[in-house]
């Protein structure tokens, strides 16, 4: 049933690294809150949020998920994220739903590059979040490396509620820096205990830190804490609260998920520390376009006011439908209802409506403002769109995903699938914004985009799972180009008598190279009727033509500029094709002796780095003649590197980079232009060209 009190909801989102534990912390909460009735694991593939068999068999979050528990008389819905690389822009879509967030911080690993790129995100919306140090039973665990990490790579505060009692075998419980009660835990269970002595210094260090932290963030506490008087608890807890929303400081708890300690410390920390829909409203206002009249509205999360929905994650099956997932950003929503996409500008049918435990449905008969859903079947509605009353229709910011990085030519294993791949495709296309699927009408192959080579691999695994279409992945053809270095004057004559009517077309043609990237240009300089008017497009169109097919290595012609400015015609046997085939002769004559060379696409690349493997990716990048354009520091320790690199070298980059970090560097690409290619390589791709085409013959 649906929420009525938006007071009682929070909507947080776990955020990683892949491996910090998000997973295996969803399972605990889940079970301790009694949403779940036994505790799965990560290993065993019997988790609530990751279900997918995709990860399953690769033991991490591919795509985010959903699930809620009760916690003291409130809702809590949880969004697993994923922290690998190659689909975080997934985290970044539902992070726009998200009122808190989670940031599980591995005692053992520490911060990686992707969740330093994920916490960017958390400050662009201005989430309000808690730090959990996740791990602590495990060998090699610092607690206290883990906190000054964090404030290390996140740039706000990060300041310890709790400490542990013990690290690695010897971790049993946490210390309530607040409370100062010691609590130490058997099979998931808290018994209350003394502070060990061997800590007890430790815990009075951390918890003056806390009340000093907290006394800084309000003008009448710094004056009560300076005069010497104590704090109240109510006062404490509603300056944690407080500072915590506003994002002053970040608190700190900790424990582990595997070993069911500390989770409903945890509980009660994410209703002290985090905000409500309401609460985070006032803190960032929302807003959304009025499409009758294009003014700016403020979306009120009230249960009263018109309703707006944002949806954020779409779920291809193929029995039972897309499941669109919703936030009621304002009002209601009934089952068998209807509402606008003030996007397409269509009305939707709203059938039944969903919570969503993982991968069960759960009905519900309405939901109101603040809450996480999920509805099935509508016709017209993608991900960024938003659902809204027809007499208020409000259309929220679409949001702009990143480019794909990589690209893989695909072909079905089965001659004639070619329409099912496609089919398939477009469906999972619906539910991932980050694929691009695209024929290339210059090599006719099937082109699959996306954020890295396991990203294309889960969606081919998807396609075969939901569609019954296996597909083979291929290095697709690098879209090299042609041109020329110097200008040149050529005729084409085309001349062909044999009986009857013959043909006959004759142009001056003179070609030179433009600037890259100016493309083509036809200039008429024609004077008097040396070639007449009606046969001057012909002239054109098989220069075009030919432009189009290549003449060096078969790759399109650019950055060309053609003037006609001579020829002569037959008054018989003159037509549009003899001009046509002489404006074809002359190009293909001209170019090859005015010095052709190809072109190859260089990429503009982003690499983030730790700072002790900066110059091993520098060298790497270099070896395939990468030119480093600068070096920028970041938060946390990192490198920033921005570099130029013709693509054909980029292609199996993700498993370097990742090889070369130990899987803590990323980066992203986007095309920049054009540039020659070596001779010694340019060689090689016209023999291989002409190979090629000796074989298809």
């Amino acid at each position: 049933m649906a929420v009525s009190n938006i007071e009682k909801i929070r909507n947080v989102a776990l955020i990683a690294h892949s491996g910090a534990g998000k997973t295996s912390l969803t399972e605990a909460i889940l079970f301790n809150a009694g949403a779940i009735d036994r505790i799965g694991t990560v290993e065993a593939g019997n988790t609530t949020s990751d279900f997918e068999p995709e990860e399953i068999s690769r033991k991490i979050s591919v795509t985010s998920s959903l699930s809620y528990c009760d916690w003291k008389g409130t809702r809590i819905n949880f969004i697993d994220t994923p922290g690998f690389i190659n689909f975080i822009e997934d985290t970044r879509g539902c992070l726009r739903v998200a009122d808190g967030v989670i940031a599980v911080v591995c005692a053992v690993s520490g911060i990686k590059a992707e969740t330093k790129k994920i916490w960017g995100y958390v400050s662009e919306y201005e989430i309000p979040a808690i730090i959990f140090v996740n791990k602590l039973d495990k060998e090699s665990a610092n607690f206290y490396s883990a906190v000054n990490e964090a404030k290390a790579s996140f740039g706000i505060d990060a300041i310890p509620l709790q400490i542990p009692i013990g690290e690695g075998e010897k971790f049993k419980g946490v210390v309530d820096l607040l409370s100062m009660k010691a609590y130490v835990f058997a099979n998931g269970k808290a018994s209350e205990t003394d502070i060990p002595s061997e800590i007890a210094s430790t815990v009075d260090e951390y918890r003056k830190k806390l009340i000093e932290k907290i006394a800084e963030t309000d003008d009448d506490l710094i004056e009560k804490y300076l005069e010497g008087e104590e704090l109240t608890m109510d006062e404490l807890l509603k300056g944690i609260g407080d500072a915590s929303i506003s994002r002053k400081f970040i608190p700190v708890f900790c424990g582990s998920a595997v070993a069911n300690i500390a989770i409903t410390q945890l509980l009660d920390a994410i209703l002290l520390c985090l905000p409500s829909p309401a609460a985070k409203s006032a803190l960032s206002p929302l807003y959304a376009t009025n499409t009758k009249d294009g003014k700016e509205v403020e979306v009120k999360p009230i249960a009263t006011g018109p309703f707006t929905a944002y949806i954020f994650k779409t779920i291809a099956d193929p029995y039972a439908g897309k499941f669109s997932l919703f936030k009621v950003l304002s009002g209601s929503l009934k089952a068998d209802s209807n509402v606008v996409n003030t996007v397409s500008g269509t009305k939707e049918r709203i059938g039944q409506i969903f919570y969503l435990l993982g991968k069960k449905n759960i009905p519900a008969q309405s939901v109101s403002a603040g809450e996480i859903a999920a509805v099935v079947k509508l016709k017209d509605t993608n991900v960024g769109d938003t659902l809204s009353d027809e007499h208020l229709p409000l259309m929220l910011q679409k949001m702009k995903y990143a480019e794909p990085i990589i690209s893989y030519a695909i072909e079905p294993k089965t001659k004639g699938d070619e329409e099912k791949v496609s089919i398939g495709l477009q469906r999972i296309l619906e539910e991932d914004p980050t694929l691009k699927f695209v024929r290339d009408e210059e090599s006719k192959e099937m082109i699959l985009s996306g954020m890295g080579q396991v990203h294309l691999e889960v969606a081919l695994e998807r396609l075969k799972r939901k569609f019954g279409v296996d597909v083979l992945m291929k290095t697709p053809k690098i879209p090299y180009r042609e041109t020329i270095r110097v200008s040149m004057k050529t005729q084409g004559k085309y001349k062909k008598q044999s009986g009857g009517r013959g043909q006959y077309g004759d142009c001056w043609i003179e070609i030179e190279p433009l600037q890259r990237g100016e493309g083509y240009e036809f200039v008429d300089k024609i004077v008097g009727g040396a070639i007449p008017q009606q046969y001057r497009p012909a002239v054109e169109k098989g220069i075009v033509e030919t432009m189009k097919e290549g003449i060096l290595a078969g790759y399109p012609i650019v950055d060309l500029r053609v003037t006609l400015f001579d020829g002569s015609y037959h008054t018989v046997d003159s037509s549009e094709m003899a001009f046509k085939i002489a404006g074809s002769m002359a190009l293909k004559k001209a170019f090859m002796d005015a010095k052709p060379v190809l072109l190859e696409p260089i990429m503009k690349i982003e690499v983030i780095t730790p700072e002790d493997t900066l110059g091993a990716v520098i060298g790497d990048l270099n070896s395939r003649r990468g030119k480093v354009q600068g070096v920028e520091s970041q938060s946390g320790g990192s490198q920033k590197i921005v570099a130029l690199v013709p693509m054909g070298e980029m292609l199996t980059y993700a498993n370097q980079l990742h090889s070369i970090t130990s899987g803590r560097g990323l980066y992203s690409m986007e095309f920049s232009h054009y540039e020659e290619v070596p001779a010694h390589i340019s060689q090689k791709v016209i023999a291989e060209k002409q190979k090629q085409k000796e074989e298809e013959h």
